[in-house]
């Protein structure tokens, strides 16, 4: 099954590189209208998505991959994850995994969850529901305010 979005992607299968081509308004709709799908697993390399929609998106994204965030890698149980941080993808700042209730829209994503297991982090939540095969477009919030987007990709 193709996912498509039709002012963004035109024929193309959805992608990082397509999502960083729509803007806030069209990925919350793509967000709202994609299934949770299942929790993922392994590692999952991220891109995130600074000034979406702009010309600037693409090679912010490729510089907070080169020197910041990589994506996420879970632990062997699927019930955690760590995020793949700086150059050497340090495994650092831990979250829960579980389906729970989207605060965009009160319907089922998968919760990335810091309040209880990161110091640094405990104000972050993220949700991410399944937008492609194997694609994952995530909502990041800080202080209960949507602050940012992501992807992961399971490989």
């Amino acid at each position: 099954m193709l996912f498509r979005h039709a002012t963004a992607v035109q024929d193309d299968v959805l992608d990082e590189r397509a999502l960083q081509r729509m803007d806030n308004r069209e990925l919350d709709l793509l967000f709202r209208s994609s299934p949770a799908g299942d929790i993922p697993r392994g590692r999952l390399p991220g891109t995130g998505l600074l000034f979406p929609g702009t010309p600037a998106c693409g090679p912010l994204a490729r510089l907070v991959h080169l020197l910041v965030w990589q994506g996420k890698e879970t632990e062997a149980s699927g019930r955690s994850l760590k995020n793949l941080v700086g150059p050497l993808r340090m495994r650092t700042i831990r979250a829960r995994l579980s389906h729970d209730r989207s605060w965009v829209d009160d319907r089922e994503c998968v919760l990335i969850d810091y309040s209880r297991t990161s110091i640094v982090a405990r104000m972050v939540r993220d949700e991410v529901r399944l937008v492609g095969p194997s694609l994952y477009l995530g909502v990041v919030w800080l202080w209960r305010r949507r602050v940012g987007w992501f992807t992961l990709r399971q490989r």
